[in-house]
């Protein structure tokens, strides 16, 4: 148990019918090499029979440390239980290897690390990637430093029972059959239009019911149960489930994102962090949920069936408490409000943000202030839903803002340091182009929304509080004072 062993696979095709062609037991760290240029094949038949104290469960089983290399190929073929399995750290640093199994593909108790030029293809009944370690909560972590992987899995592309950290490398992954294997649910969002006027005072913010199963299996893209900190790569998630999740933080600071899910964009249940890199959504419920959501650079594109952002206070059934992973216990149907939390925050302070939302372009269960950036709201015309939906307060201090949509239960800033424009404009058809012009005929602010709408709010550092401005939408234009 203190030797470090190298184990060269050189061409070999190796079968088991009843347990694992290659089982490591006892050893300090064992490297497999797939020599150069070589095609290696390891296979179970499908039964998996006990043959001593452990639970061989893999075509590669490992006790020990395993760190996986060298320049050829590897075909892992487990028809009945995992592909890889290493019950202590797994590491693979090169090579290329293809995955076919009907549990986890890479199936780790301490660690599953990742580099180099390593190129990883899993089909996966049920995790492509699992680390997990229930003796100790501080291991089972996942890291992606580089390399290629390609994930197809019923379960989660990648789960990792602590952190997980990826810094580079190409990431694809389609978990539960993708976005359109995703639970249908009904939003039932509403808010009230308060702004400096008054208005109508504010209503809970936005619920939603969904009728998937308590018990039913995690699809998401990335989950981990601490916090996940992505700050480089490509990265491509379809998943039935959230595209990245986490029960602890999310971190952004770089990388490319491409996702398309049934439940959320990106979801955090404390923090929701985003520095810089480029996120685009194509398809969610929420585009990105948390507790505290806070941009502070990056370019984020996001279309959502529901809320835009959503800072759910801890109590939002959307993501919260509901979405696939639970059965949502309270809103319509007669099963009982939840009552909104208010400890919810949403700051804006750079970046680009442009959100395409059927419900609440931003949803604040608590508060939000926007101090810099450039943030566009795109909300439907129809529907009880709001630009800007919030409980305690909406303050406007740096930053331009472009909002539109349904005007029944519009809110607007509740304060700002600089001018805010806030008009209903009646019903205007998707593409209406809405300029902004100061007094000498200076256009501060041109949009056009690719929904129709009923609302416009928009503030900028160019738009003075009392002045006077042109505000022309369409073919017709009036005078307005900021606020």
């Amino acid at each position: 148990d203190s030797a470090k062993l190298q184990l060269v696979l050189n061409g070999v095709s190796i079968n088991s019918e009843t347990s694992a062609p290659l089982y490591i037991l006892s050893a300090d760290k064992v490297f497999v090499t797939l020599a150069d240029s070589t095609e290696n094949t390891l296979s179970n038949g499908g039964v998996f029979s006990a043959i001593d104290e452990n639970n061989i469960d893999g075509a590669l089983f490992s006790k020990q440390d395993l760190t996986l290399n060298g320049g050829g190929s590897l075909t892992v073929t487990s028809p009945a239980g995992h592909g890889i399995v290493c019950k202590d750290d797994l590491v693979i640093t090169g090579g290329e290897y293809s995955i076919s199994c009907a549990s986890h593909g890479l199936d780790a108790n301490d660690s599953v690390r990742i580099g180099g030029d390593a190129s990883v293809t899993i089909d996966a009944g049920k995790d492509g990637i699992h680390a997990d370690n229930s003796d100790d909560t501080s291991l089972g972590f996942v890291y992606i430093g580089n390399g290629n992987l390609k994930i197809e899995a019923e379960g989660d592309g990648v789960s990792a029972g602590a952190y997980m950290q990826i810094e580079g490398g190409t990431v694809d992954i389609l978990a539960g059959g993708g976005s359109v294997n995703a639970t249908k649910e009904a939003s039932d969002s509403w808010g009230g239009f308060m702004g400096r006027g008054g208005f109508s005072p504010m209503m809970p913010s936005s619920q939603s019911t969904s009728v998937s199963d308590s018990e039913s299996t995690s699809m998401k893209g990335l989950k981990s149960a601490g916090d996940t900190v992505i700050s480089g790569g490509n990265i491509t998630v379809d998943s039935a489930d959230d595209g990245i999740h986490s029960d602890a933080s999310v971190t952004l600071s770089g990388g490319t994102f491409e996702i398309a899910t049934g439940d959320d964009g990106v979801h955090a249940e404390e923090n929701l962090t985003v520095t810089a890199g480029a996120v685009t959504i194509t398809e969610s419920y929420e585009g990105l949920e948390a507790l505290h959501i806070a941009i502070e650079g990056g370019e984020i594109r996001l279309t959502a069936s529901d809320d835009g952002l959503n800072a759910a206070g801890g109590t939002d059934s959307s993501g919260m408490t509901g979405g696939r992973d639970g059965m949502f216990k309270g809103g319509k149907g007669g099963m009982g409000a939840m009552s909104a939390s208010s400890g919810g925050t949403i700051v804006i302070s750079g970046g680009s943000v442009y959100i395409n939302a059927s419900g609440d372009g931003i949803d604040s269960n608590g508060s939000l202030e926007i101090t810099g950036g450039y943030t566009v709201v795109c909300g439907p015309a129809q529907g009880d839903t709001s630009t800007l939906d919030y409980d305690t307060s909406a303050v406007i201090a740096g930053g331009t803002f472009i909002g539109t949509g349904a005007s029944s239960m519009a809110q607007s800033f509740s304060d700002s340091g600089q001018g805010v424009v806030a008009v209903r404009t009646g019903t205007n058809e998707a593409g209406t182009v809405i300029t902004l012009a100061d007094s000498d005929g200076n256009t501060v602010i041109s949009h056009s929304p690719e929904l129709a709408f009923q609302v416009i709010i928009l503030s900028s550092p160019e738009i003075v509080s009392g002045e006077s401005y042109t505000l022309t939408v369409g073919g017709e234009s009036s005078e307005v004072k900021a606020s």
